[in-house]
């Protein structure tokens, strides 16, 4: 699953869902094989299969068989370049785990025939390592560094179907599209900057097909976990040398101020209430900051200096305006400041404008959005995103609009061109 963004996604617990297994412990393996054998090819000549496909494993072939993948392709672009490559590790914030994962996944893969491999989040396979002999046999597939590994390349697969489903994946044999890779098992997992939410990219082990565990999938989610730690470690080490920077600048202040990282993470403040993060600043771009009011980032070594612009802040106003130009989010206070949203983003924040300070979870975000609450990764992902982008003035566990500001809610024509006839929130305005 994909954590929440700070502190509270490392302190939360992944449970390994039966749903992402692709056996259990009593599984007859070659039953199960021969039985997703008959279910490819039933779904490739368009006949009724025997066996059911698990969802994710139907989603991807549907997924796959759009972008035209032939089931029996073997030929796959060369790989990139060798500076290419080490280009994109040196650009990576994986390369800054690299050894934690290496240390919790490496001398595991080597024990078990597997082997370890981490793609970026567009598929480019960055690093391979684990058993030389499966190593081999992966040069044979072209699953190799510089490779692009999504659903769309080289169809269903741990790898592109994690990237696709923004979770973890655990494939068997023919689950896979591709024939060649049939003799194979994989087993996947999303690694993300807990700064932001952003996937980073999947942190792999495949093998030969016979080796497939269920306990592979808490291994692998277990070792992505502790990178994610470490990430935040980091994250928290910059934060406390921006604070030796920022103690004598805000000392000199004699009204409130606050100093932050290039994410918005806030390193130390005088004069405001405490608070972790605000919007993204960017140089030249008046950003709001809840409490503080309209400010000018101002660059100081390490990130960025925010103080109020104008003589107090007044009142905060949040609204959406779909027909805008550009459409998203309007906040008003003693000036108007326009973010452009997706429609993904109208839509969650016209469900936290309608909500109330109460707020929803991730559950009731997921089944106003997609009618199940089976998409909590997506919607915690898309939080972390709108949040990058209004900051302060969305508020989480729950998710709400923030407390002192002014939410105005769309009307009932917005709300239903938005979410269609039905929402789960009553009364509409």
């Amino acid at each position: 699953m994909l954590p929440v963004t700070g502190r509270a996604a490392l302190a939360e617990v992944r449970v390994v869902d039966d749903d992402v297994c692709a056996v259990t412990r009593t599984t007859d393996l070659r039953r199960h094989a021969r039985l997703l054998h008959q279910a490819h090819d039933a779904r490739l000549s368009g006949s009724r299969p025997q066996a059911s496909l698990r969802r994710v494993v139907s989603r991807s072939w549907d997924r796959v068989l759009s972008y035209g993948v032939a089931p029996d392709g073997r030929t796959l672009d060369d790989p990139a370049r060798p500076d290419v490559i080490e280009r994109r590790r040196a650009q990576s914030p994986i390369a800054n785990v690299l050894p934690q994962l290496r240390a919790s996944l490496t001398a595991v893969a080597e024990d078990a025939e597997h082997i370890m491999v981490i793609t970026a989040a567009d598929g480019f396979v960055l690093w391979r390592e684990g058993a030389v002999r499966v190593g081999r046999l992966a040069d044979d597939l072209g699953f190799l560094p510089g490779a692009d590994w999504t659903e769309a390349a080289v169809g269903t697969n741990a790898i592109g179907t994690a990237l696709a489903e923004h979770a973890s994946v655990q494939l068997f044999s023919a689950e896979h599209f591709v024939r060649a890779q049939h003799p194979w098992t994989c087993t996947a997992s999303p690694i993300h900057d807990p700064r932001t939410g952003e996937m980073l990219g999947v942190v792999d082990l495949s093998g030969p097909a016979p080796t497939v565990h269920p306990t592979t999938v808490a291994l692998v989610q277990t070792a992505v976990r502790l990178a994610e730690s470490g990430l935040w470690t980091q994250h928290e080490a910059r934060l406390d040398g921006l604070r030796a920077v920022a103690a004598p600048l805000l000392a000199r202040e004699r009204g409130p101020a606050l100093v932050v990282d290039d994410h918005g993470w806030v390193a130390a403040l005088t004069g405001l209430a405490p608070r972790e993060r605000v919007a993204v600043p960017a140089a030249g771009e008046a950003l709001l900051v809840h409490g503080l009011g309209a400010c000018l980032p101002e660059r100081v070594p390490g990130g960025w200096m925010l103080r109020p612009s104008t003589a107090g802040e007044g009142v905060t106003r949040l609204r959406l305006d779909p027909d805008g130009d550009p459409p998203g989010a309007v906040v008003e206070a003693r000036e108007q400041w326009r973010h452009a949203l997706s429609l993904r983003h109208q839509q969650i924040l016209a469900l936290l404008l309608c909500a109330g300070s109460a707020g929803l979870d991730a559950a009731s975000l997921s089944r106003a959005l997609y009618d199940d609450a089976d998409h909590l990764v997506t919607v915690r992902a898309e939080l972390s995103r709108m949040r990058r982008v209004l900051g302060g003035l969305i508020a989480a566990r729950p998710y709400r609009i923030a407390p002192g500001v002014e939410a105005v809610p769309p009307d009932r024509e917005v709300l239903t061109r938005l979410l269609g006839p039905a929402t789960p929130l009553q009364p509409w305005p």
